[in-house]
């Protein structure tokens, strides 16, 4: 039976009790190959699928899920959404959505990454770690080397017509080493996010892991006191992706936003401009449709330091008489919908990191961030992060710099950004960014 007829028969058995229904299918497949001093340390290959239908009454969705896919769970995901959608006590109006006039075609995914022999990323990963001890004798541990494959398909029904797939992969490789000298320790990482394994390079990646554990030796931390600082591209990258719920419409419409009323009001330098786009090939997030099988759409969200629009599903949408940014979107099949960004990314300058630096003559490159799931407070924007980085000196690199604190607001950091780089690349967290210059952060060292 495929996933539409199951669908089908779900809709039949429950069109006495809804108003209307919807079904959300994913199936996960997934790759993951982990080597310790030569060994494989870690090796599976996992598959899971499941189904959650939401049932809609007199405004009021009630939602259930399951893991079986065939006919024996059609009463019970029938009857525990009848049952969880009497407790339901918001006023809030929700719907099932009937569909966008237009989505967009994507090639999301890549079959020939499938198709690349096992042996050959198994021995992809042993080279890695082979190459990064080779490189340099101070490289006593490799903590972490990974190669992870994923692939999701989604499938959206539902008794308005709707019927909706797709189906996208990825590949993602990480290291970690460690680099010791006398009693000084320091880590360093590199990874890649590609659709393309020939994309992979394991000489590039060990030498990046390398070179960065290996020039933090010997970093200790500078006075305390305000300075001007580059954050490096990641770095930002992770910053912005931990405040990004002050962008949802749900998170301003409970006064849990700062950019409550902001809308066409400038909340940055106007040299930042943030965009949310589906349709990015080597995005994390590229779809066509979200989970409520809304379109989505690419939009600036933030242009040239004004705030444009805040990111919608239907239940803030309707909240506020607006139509969905396409941006509800579920964790997993067991999640019901919530807000989301797709690829969320901060629009590259014209200058190099080396100008960066040129241009910041004095101050601080921060490097690393620790600290960013108890360290800030998105609802005040605050934050306080144990960091690392350099010293810039005469606009170069001049020592390490370690065990310092950076504080500062995230909404004024916004406002007190003055260049943007060029170095553009995603983070681990699917965000996007340059590295940024700040005018100044309060730094808690000596």
């Amino acid at each position: 039976m495929t996933y539409k007829e199951l669908s089908e028969k779900i809709f039949k058995a429950g069109k006495n009790k809804f108003d209307d229904m919807e079904t959300y299918i994913e199936q996960n497949k997934e790759i993951e190959i982990a080597v310790f001093n030569g060994e494989i340390d870690r090796y599976n290959i996992s598959e899971t699928e499941g189904l959650s239908l939401r049932g809609i009454t007199k405004g009021k969705i009630g939602y259930s899920y399951t893991e079986r896919l065939d006919e024996s769970s059609i009463n019970m995901l029938i009857e525990e959404a009848e049952e969880n959608g009497k407790y339901i006590d918001t006023i809030d109006k929700e719907i099932i959505y009937g569909g966008s006039k237009e989505y967009k075609k994507l090639n999301n995914y890549n079959p020939k990454l499938k198709e690349i022999p096992l042996e050959n990323k198994i021995e992809f990963v042993r080279s890695l770690e082979r190459e990064a001890y080779s490189l340099d004798s101070r490289i006593v541990s490799v903590s972490y080397c990974i190669y992870n494959e994923k692939e999701n398909s989604r499938y959206l029904y539902n008794t308005k017509g709707l019927d909706l797939e797709d189906k996208r992969n990825l590949a993602i490789s990480f290291i970690q080493v460690v680099a010791k000298e006398k009693e000084d320790t320091k880590t360093g990482i590199s990874y890649r996010i590609v659709k393309d394994f020939s994309e992979l390079d394991y000489k590039a990646m060990a030498k990046e892991a390398v070179d960065e554990a290996t020039s933090r030796l010997g970093g200790k931390p500078i006075k305390s006191g305000d300075y001007p600082v580059i954050i490096r591209n990641d770095v930002f990258a992770e910053i912005l992706g931990a405040f990004s719920s002050v962008l949802y419409a749900d998170s301003v419409q409970k006064g849990l936003s700062l950019f409550e009323g902001k809308i066409d009001k400038e909340v940055a330098n106007n040299k930042f401009t943030l965009v949310d786009d589906p349709f990015i090939e080597e995005g994390f997030n590229s779809c066509s449709f979200d989970g409520e099988g809304t379109a989505t759409k690419a939009k600036k969200v933030i242009d040239k330091g004004v705030l444009k629009t805040y990111l919608y599903n239907w239940k803030s949408a309707l909240k506020d008489g607006v139509e969905s940014t396409g941006n509800g979107f579920r964790r997993s099949y067991k999640s019901n919908v919530s807000t989301s960004t797709t690829n969320l990314y901060v629009d590259k300058g014209e200058k190099s990191l080396d100008e960066l630096m040129q241009i910041l003559g004095k101050g601080l490159m921060i490097t690393e961030v620790q600290g960013l799931h108890s360290g800030l407070n998105p609802v005040s924007g605050d934050f306080s992060l144990s960091a690392q980085g350099y010293l810039i000196e005469n606009g170069e690199i001049s020592k390490p710099v370690n065990l310092i604190t950076i504080a500062g607001n995230f909404f004024q950091t916004l406002m007190d950004i003055e260049e943007i780089g060029n170095d553009f690349r995603f983070a681990s967290n699917g965000v996007g960014s340059p590295s940024i210059m700040i005018r100044k952060l309060s730094i808690a060292g000596e």
